[in-house]
């Protein structure tokens, strides 16, 4: 992958890119919320396996050489996890709303700088613990635990993050031998695979309307996926991940004028809290980098 280092297009790239995935999470918690979630999500991996694969054969000629790897079990595991952590992360959409769904999951980011020590062998330092302890309390008074209002599932988009963070993980570790496009490819077709086994068994029939929204569902997917890899070209990851908290902010706007939720004041003060923390410990990346 050719990259260059052109950081306002990349901003630009990444705001874009979180806004079409917060839009694809609008449209995820309107269909789950009429149909099984497995379904929805098995649908979605087909038309992101179609894409996978046509990415594959562009970058490095054909499906064949994208697919060699010698870790194919760290692969596979990465497949799953990714694909069992939106099922996850859609449910939580339909019970808890966009709002304090991305609230709770937007702590991924510490967790991956907790775990990538004892993970992937990284320095962690004090500096970086201490924003991670932070984000933490941050965690906590979005859920309010031992106050009486505490909500079990308020747990399913945290195990989300935990999911996703574990994920982030081992494609690092991937990335130490395989290329991007063999873990993209990767990525999509066993999750592809894992959803079809799992989701030909939920099967509902659907409304000609709500299959207009779910062939916006996959055309979003594709393209929020497309726009992150032309981000990731354009410029530093490191100099556009902080922009990516802007899904926060975009999927709470559609949760609030498009699905009438509201923004409590713990949500509020635990989000500027975790963002806060996962802004200092992106910096701190770039800093050692």
């Amino acid at each position: 992958m050719t990259q260059s280092n052109n950081i306002p297009l990349g901003i630009a790239l990444m705001i874009a890119t979180t806004f079409v995935f917060a839009v694809q999470d609008g449209i995820s918690r309107h269909l789950a919320g009429e149909y099984n979630v497995m379904m929805i999500v098995m649908i979605r991996y087909w038309f992101f396996a179609a894409f996978v694969i046509a990415i594959a054969k562009r970058s490095v000629g054909s499906v064949r050489e994208a697919a060699k790897t010698e870790q194919p079990f760290i692969q596979i595991t990465r497949g799953l996890l990714l694909s069992l952590e939106i099922c996850v992360m859609v449910a939580a959409f339909t019970i808890l709303g966009l709002v304090e769904s991305h609230a709770v999951f937007t702590c991924y980011p510490l967790l991956v700088a907790a775990l990538s020590g004892p993970v992937l062998g990284e320095s962690v330092g004090w500096r970086r613990w201490a924003a991670i302890g932070v984000g933490f309390i941050g965690v906590l008074i979005i859920l309010k635990p031992g106050l009486g209002v505490f909500e079990p599932a308020a747990l399913i988009p945290l195990l989300a993050a935990a999911m996703f963070a574990v994920y982030g993980l081992l494609t690092r570790y991937a990335g130490r031998r395989d290329s991007t496009a063999t873990s993209f490819f990767w990525t999509g077709t066993v999750g592809a695979v894992a959803m079809t086994v799992l989701g030909a068994w939920f099967w509902e029939p659907m409304i000609a309307r709500d299959w207009f929204w779910m062939a916006c569902l996959c055309v979003t997917g594709v393209t929020g996926h497309w726009l992150l890899i032309r981000c990731y070209e354009a410029a530093e990851a490191s100099a556009v991940q902080p922009f990516a908290y802007l899904q926060l902010v975009f999927a709470a706007t559609i949760g609030i004028t498009v699905f009438g939720e509201t923004v409590s004041t713990n949500v509020a003060i635990g989000c500027v809290i975790i963002v806060a923390a996962g802004l200092f410990t992106f910096w701190r990346e770039r800093q050692q980098g």
